[in-house]
């Protein structure tokens, strides 16, 4: 994968014009440097509004805003962590959907695994119960978003593994790119697990030059990792949380 389209995938404001250059669809949001600006910007936006840090993990530096007191706290926060904060119009409540998916260096591109959030936005993905593969699309909306996510890994020409979030509405075919994340990340090794696919082998041997047909599946043994998983199963992930790391928790 090109460093450029790093870049272009972790900084939110490169990123938005990138999406929209394929007629695809981001939350309406603002790219902001200072506390002011996020101020201004929520104004524009409407209020509620999530406020995220650009170049972090794991939802570092990012939270809902029901007011300016509260994007105030969380954008300082934000602010200390990163230097470009991005203001997005507030999609609680929609579904989250990820895909998994791979492209190598001749342009042949599958997708691996789709996984649906069973809490809606809001709740941070690693926080959250996923199912895989989902449950609640119809075949429309699950190819949809599938072709949507072909579509955006070839454009940002990514080589390799690559995760796309999307948030979906519940009452319709709406949906826009959460953010796409360019590399090996917590969810391709849910979906590893779930597929049996070797994703981070895989994605090593792609940064090698060699080709999806060339690599053999060694897990099946038999096929090759051109082939897409399909699943006659369910795979729940439910969050564990470390009860030792927190204080006064009653473990009863």
């Amino acid at each position: 994968t090109p460093i450029q389209s790093i870049i272009e995938t972790e900084d939110r404001k490169i990123f938005a014009e990138r999406i929209n250059e394929i007629n695809e669809k981001v939350a309406p949001s603002e790219a902001v440097y200072s506390l002011q600006e996020a101020i201004d910007a929520a104004k524009r936006l409407g209020y509620p509004v999530m406020a995220r840090a650009a170049f972090s993990l794991g939802g570092l530096g990012s939270g809902f805003a029901k007011n300016q007191d509260e994007l105030e706290t969380i954008a300082q926060q934000a602010l200390a962590h990163s230097n470009q904060l991005i203001i997005d119009k507030s999609l609680k409540g929609w579904k989250e959907v990820e895909y998994e998916v791979v492209r190598d260096a001749y342009d042949n591109c599958i997708t691996v695994c789709n996984m649906e959030n069973l809490d809606p936005l809001g709740i941070h993905t690693g926080e959250s119960i996923v199912v895989a593969p989902s449950q609640t699309l119809s075949n429309k909306e699950y190819n949809m978003l599938r072709t949507t996510a072909i579509k955006v890994i070839r454009h940002f020409g990514v080589v390799g593994e690559c995760n796309i979030q999307y948030a979906l509405n519940p009452f319709s075919e709406q949906y826009y790119i959460i953010e796409v994340n360019a590399r090996l990340s917590r969810s391709s090794a849910l979906a590893s697990k779930a597929t049996g696919y070797p994703l981070a082998y895989v994605a090593a041997k792609l940064a090698l030059g060699i080709s999806l047909p060339e690599i053999k599946n060694s897990v099946t043994g038999v096929t090759t990792a051109c082939f897409e998983p399909s699943l006659d199963y369910c795979v729940v992930k439910i969050p564990r949380w470390d009860l030792a790391k927190f204080a006064r928790v009653c473990k009863n």
